[in-house]
Formats: structure tokens, C-alpha cells, sequence
């Protein structure tokens, strides 16, 4: 079986429970923020670039990664955050030799529409253009930025998502705390909140999976407390039935030459 049916079956089934956005602590406005993409044992795949800002009531976030070949995979979630997080939309898109299975997955929170399109192993372009219940925390997109507003020592929220497969289905994102895990910043000491990200999978999909292999691993997340909370790192799947990969914040490195980098630009 290709990783893609196993991670159709994962999704099989899922019970869709109501449930509250997240209450806002922290609003978010305007943010680029440079990434880097490895796998566990440190080899760079991909380069990302994180960009957000907020106009008309609405913020848009816009995370890409650029794979070394040639893939992409480029996620763009607009939300409201009147009191709490509330997704308007968001539209995924996943293509290149990285992703077994290349597609697009637009979302509209209001109507209910998902639209999914993608490529079958024959070479075949189908679209999945479904009308969807959608709970009201739904959080593609927004996972980062949810568990930044989660109170010091608050139980953390359960969310659901739209697992990005060719037939698109909400599952449930069972979040948990796992204590605090230390790390150095610039030779200082700090400690990050670590969270455990499990997804629920319902139905007689959820009793089988465990049993056949096909459960999804866990993902992990550290996030920086503080009067100002910031993402720290994250281990786990990109896409359903992908490896697991580690999300990093990066610097700029610059030349070694002093003289290139205080020479002026020219005109």
C-alpha cells in the first residue's frame, strides 16, 4: 500500500465535536520570520520563509518551504482574532518530487466549501470540490500561533483540522503538555514549553489503525513563555505518510570578508 492510501485510511473516519476557538492573549500582526527545514539527524531539505500581516480586521499568514528539489509546499491561513482565532480561510499547495502526493487544498471556513485537487497515479488531474460542517476550531494554518496563546500552565486546546488527502476530512488534534525542555540562546540558558500534537483518528478508522501501523506519529512543538510567547522549534510529519522533519528559526550568515559587507552598495 503507497503512503498515500495509508494516509487516506488514516483519515477514514472522524467524529466532528463543537468546540470554542482559542481565546487571544497575544494578537499577531506583522512578521517575517526565516526557517530551515531538517531531518532528525540535521541534514538541511528546505529553506522557509514565514510572512504575516494584519489589514482590515483579517491577518494573513503565508508559510513557504522551498526544497532543495525544487518542491514546494506553500500554506496561506487567514483568520479574524476579535477575541478569539477564528480561521477564514486557507489554501495549500504541495508539489514537487518531496510529495508522493502533489496537491491543492483551498478551504472557505463560511461556506463550508473544500476544494481538493490532485494528480492520481496514472497521471489523472481529479478535483474534490465537497461542502463540509466545519467547527469553529478549525486550525490549519493556525496550530503555531494557538499553542502561543495557550496561558502558562493552561490545559492545552483540542483542535480540529482538514487532513490535506485527495478526499478531504476533519480530524481532531488532541494537544497535550509536556513539560519544559532546556535549551541556550546566544550561551544563556532557557526552557521552552513542549507540546505533544496527537492526532485522534474516529471511527472504526481510529480502532483499526493502531493495530495495522497506520496511526500518525506525534508531532512536537516548543514554544518560548514570556511577556512575548515565540515558536522554538517543531518535530514531526509535514504531510500525512511524510518523514518526520524538524522546523528551526534561523539568522542571516554573512560574509567573512569585512570588506564586502561595509563596502556600499552601488548604483
Amino acid at each position: 500500500m503507497t503512503a498515500r492510501i495509508a494516509a487516506a485510511v488514516t483519515v477514514f473516519a472522524v467524529a466532528t465535536v463543537a468546540a470554542e476557538p482559542v481565546r487571544v492573549r497575544y494578537p499577531e500582526g506583522l512578521v517575517h520570520g526565516f526557517l530551515v527545514l531538517r531531518t532528525t539527524d540535521g541534514n538541511i531539505v528546505a529553506n522557509g520563509d514565514l510572512f504575516q500581516h494584519a489589514a482590515g480586521g483579517r491577518v494573513t499568514s503565508r508559510l513557504v518551504f522551498r526544497f532543495k528539489d525544487g518542491s514546494i509546499r506553500d500554506e496561506t491561513a487567514v483568520f479574524t482574532q476579535r477575541g478569539r482565532f477564528r480561521l477564514v480561510s486557507d489554501h495549500l499547495i504541495q508539489k514537487g518530487p518531496t510529495f508522493e502526493q502533489p496537491l491543492e487544498m483551498t478551504i472557505n471556513a463560511a461556506s463550508g466549501r473544500v476544494v481538493v485537487k490532485h494528480t492520481t497515479d496514472h497521471g489523472e488531474e481529479k478535483v474534490e470540490d465537497e461542502r463540509m460542517q466545519l467547527p469553529d476550531d478549525l486550525a490549519n494554518g493556525m496550530i503555531l500561533l494557538v499553542l502561543k496563546n495557550v496561558p502558562p500552565g493552561g490545559v492545552p486546546p483540542t483542535l480540529s483540522m482538514i487532513a490535506a488527502t485527495p478526499k478531504p476530512r476533519i480530524v481532531k488534534l488532541k494537544i497535550t503538555a509536556a513539560g519544559e525542555d532546556a535549551f541556550s540562546l546566544a550561551g544563556n540558558r532557557r526552557s521552552a514549553r513542549h507540546y505533544v500534537v496527537k492526532i485522534e483518528i474516529g471511527g472504526v478508522a481510529g480502532l483499526v489503525a493502531p493495530l495495522v501501523g497506520k496511526q500518525p506519529p506525534d508531532s512536537h512543538v516548543w514554544i518560548l513563555e514570556g511577556e512575548a510567547p515565540a515558536f522554538v522549534k517543531s518535530e514531526g510529519p509535514l504531510h500525512l505518510g511524510g518523514p518526520i522533519w524538524r522546523i528551526e528559526l534561523v539568522s542571516p550568515t554573512w560574509p567573512d570578508d569585512p570588506a564586502r559587507t561595509s563596502e556600499p552598495r552601488r548604483r
